[in-house]
């Protein structure tokens, strides 16, 4: 077997034959192996944006409320751990390497994916480390995904937009009907989206699940300096901002709290926790300040919904003489879509190569953009470092430097930068 987790993460690469094999039937099975079977409350988060935010919110608010929490999102930035946290904490190398070892012996013949035998892995991880609450965040869709064979205390979907149509499909309402699979019978099933899909509400109906909505079942209200959230066991006044930057993290926020008012009689929370856990709420790569002059942004933003958001957070803003865009994206992505809604925000445009095997080169970002009539210059690089070098060099200390396309982007501007 391998022996270290770099070994181990080559070694699940190249376990299964796709990078991506939707379905339930392999995880379930090894799960069933294993007995993985949780007895803690599990809050299941799934969406097409937004969901590394109600994740980090959750774990903040619920860590600070005093419980032992688990969380496992995707992907990661910098190292494979930020994957699986336990009270706030990476898991370290060696437990990750012990989890993987026993889900390896028992999975015998099964060929399990590289996300699938991570989702075992951290949920082994937490079962063994008794914690009081789990919050799992879908991989891709949500159906068929691996999360999905452990049974949601609460489900919810952030929003739901045009993204992966190769397994999702090419609507609105057929990626909503995946992403409405997390949701269970008898159980709170909470939608974020403002315009809530009809294969979400229809789907909810259908298995007799309890639908709350943002907007009529729970919701927000901006103030000066503060908001109000209401939802169905009751209102919270005054509540500090998330630490989370952008125009849509009161909507994630409300998602949050109305996942902690549907488990209030497992998992009471305080205002006071509250409070501290949105404060005190930290996810990078999301609307990311980078200290220093020019101000540089880092954002995974990598569809076109995401980028609308980008967007509004960025006109959002003090005005600024010219921002540059280092841009970079995995070629199967919706990259003329980006580019389309960050085109009124970019004076020019600092293309790369992303290091990564579905990594769109410089040229073909070129092309796009030329195709998608971007009114700023375009310059490409070999690599996104360069990038950031040159857009540091150009750039004057009032100017705006904003990363964004992929969380492969962000990544090799952390390292670049020196970023933590």
């Amino acid at each position: 077997m391998p022996k270290t987790l770099a070994d181990w993460l080559i070694y699940l690469e190249s376990l299964h034959p796709k990078t991506i094999a939707l379905g339930l039937t392999r995880a379930a099975e090894v799960k069933q192996r294993l007995h993985l079977d949780a007895d803690f409350p599990l809050i299941v988060v799934g969406g097409t944006n937004g969901k590394g935010s109600v994740c980090a919110m959750l774990e903040s608010i619920l860590h600070a409320a005093g419980y032992r929490v688990g969380c496992y999102t995707s992907p990661h930035l910098l190292h494979y751990n930020e994957r699986v946290r336990i009270a706030k904490q990476p898991v370290s190398d060696v437990e990750l390497c012990a989890s993987f070892a026993q889900i390896e012996q028992a999975r015998g013949e099964i060929q399990l994916t590289y996300f699938e035998f991570g989702t075992l892995a951290a949920m082994q991880l937490f079962i063994e480390h008794k914690v009081e609450v789990a919050i799992l965040e879908v991989g891709l869709g949500g159906r068929l995904d691996a999360v999905n064979v452990f049974d949601a205390d609460c489900a919810v979907v952030t929003s739901v937009d045009i993204d992966h149509t190769d397994y999702l499909g090419e609507t609105r309402e057929k990626i909503a009907f995946e992403k409405a699979g997390i949701f269970r019978a008898g159980r709170v099933a909470i939608c974020a989206d403002s315009d809530v899909p009809q294969a979400v509400s229809g789907h909810a109906r259908d298995i007799g699940a309890e639908l709350w909505c943002i907007g009529s079942e729970f919701g927000f209200k901006a103030h000066q300096g503060q908001w109000d959230y209401f939802g169905k066991a009751g209102a919270r006044s005054g509540l500090p901002f998330p630490a989370l930057r952008g125009a849509f993290q009161l909507h994630n926020a409300s998602a949050a709290l109305a996942a902690l008012d549907a488990l209030k009689e497992k998992l009471p929370v305080s205002m006071a926790a509250i409070r501290r856990g949105l404060t005190e709420v930290h996810l990078a790569g999301r609307f990311q300040f980078v200290p220093g002059r020019p101000q540089r942004i880092l954002d995974v933003a990598h569809n076109p919904h995401a980028a609308r958001s980008l967007a509004q957070n960025l006109s959002g803003l003090p005005p600024c003489p010219r921002t540059f865009a280092v841009f970079a994206m995995l070629k199967d992505k919706d990259m003329a879509g980006v580019a389309v809604a960050m085109n009124p925000h970019i004076d020019t445009w600092l293309v790369a190569g992303i290091a990564a095997p579905r990594g769109a080169s410089a040229q073909e970002l070129d092309d796009v953009l030329q195709l998608a009539g971007v009114r700023g210059a375009v310059i490409r690089f070999s690599d996104i470092a360069a990038a950031i070098a040159h857009a540091c060099d150009v750039a004057d200390d009032d100017d705006r430097i904003a990363i964004f396309g992929s969380f492969h982007t962000v990544a090799e501007a952390m390292l670049a930068m020196h970023v933590t």
